[in-house]
């Protein structure tokens, strides 16, 4: 989509971090901005800071888990400013642990938001985007870690492998449709994900999974701090990555990349994937099946 001035942009987990980015470029794109999130003071610390950024601002209290709820603001957003255009799902969540630390409690909290909540975000909007007919975007904040494993972050990193193949799935789908979609894959960006915690349900509570960096948890205490001070100080700002995302929708982009110098991650996987398979079609040669 070029031509953003005046459209209406839904952006969930947009009361701070990457989702406050994102609004901020598209209200100074000329967008009219609906902000959802889960957390009343963040939103409307947001709101406020968004005020006189371009665009007009309306926020809203949603659950990304609660169709209801969604369905209502989705309501209340096209009352407000009318047709919708864009829509962001990028409300997130994150536990920190490898797989057998786990808890159902964990699996099923993470899931709920980062997968769950952008089907509901989907299947929310995407009817009334395409009713319209003038075209739309949508982008699912997905994350490197939805590209690439790494330790401690087993059910945060198969919540965005999830994420991955969805918005592929989706951009397939819808193509030649007028509506295209993009994955966002952020590396680390200073945001506070990493308390993702404080909004977590009572029912779905653990003694398992830990707001303890992931990428350090298999540190020793002592070294922790100083290897996050080392991560941390390199995150990227999260009004660069909204930069990136508007470009991103005004290109089509099928995958939205923040940090071209951790391509080599990427590779990697790729290269394993590329050598099992002329491992087993050699197999097969070999064996005659």
């Amino acid at each position: 989509m070029e031509d953003l001035t005046g459209k209406t942009a839904v952006v969930t987990g947009g009361g701070s971090g990457i989702g406050l980015g994102i609004a901020r470029a598209l209200a100074g794109a000329g967008m009219r901005v609906a902000i959802a999130d889960v957390e009343d003071t963040a939103l409307e610390r947001a709101r406020a800071s968004l005020e006189g950024s371009g665009g007009d601002v309306l926020a809203v209290r949603v659950d990304v888990t609660d169709r209801a709820v969604l369905a209502a603001a989705a309501d209340q957003v096209e009352e407000a400013f009318g047709k919708v255009h864009v829509l962001c799902n990028n409300a997130g969540v994150l536990v920190g642990g490898s797989i057998d630390e786990m808890a159902y409690a964990d699996w099923d909290w993470v899931l709920a938001v980062n997968v769950r909540g952008v089907i509901n975000g989907v299947q929310t909007f995407l009817p009334r985007i395409a009713a319209h007919g003038e075209g739309g975007h949508i982008v699912n904040t997905a994350s490197l870690a939805g590209m690439s494993t790494a330790r401690g972050m087993s059910v945060y990193t198969a919540s965005k492998f999830a994420v991955v193949g969805l918005s592929e799935a989706l951009r397939a789908d819808l193509a030649g449709s007028g509506i295209g979609v993009s994955v966002l894959c952020p590396g680390v960006v200073d945001t506070n994900i990493f308390d993702s915690g404080r909004n977590r349900p009572d029912a779905m509570r653990s003694e398992t999974g830990t707001d303890v960096y992931p990428m350090v948890r298999h540190l020793p205490e002592e070294d922790r701090a100083a290897r996050m001070e080392r991560v941390l100080s390199a995150a990227l700002d999260p009004a660069v990555v909204g930069e990136i995302v508007l470009q991103g929708i005004r290109w089509n982009e099928p995958f939205i990349f923040t940090h071209p110098n951790l391509e080599s991650m990427v590779e990697s996987r790729h290269a394993a994937i590329a050598d099992a398979f002329e491992r087993w079609s050699r197999y097969r040669a070999e064996q005659g099946i």
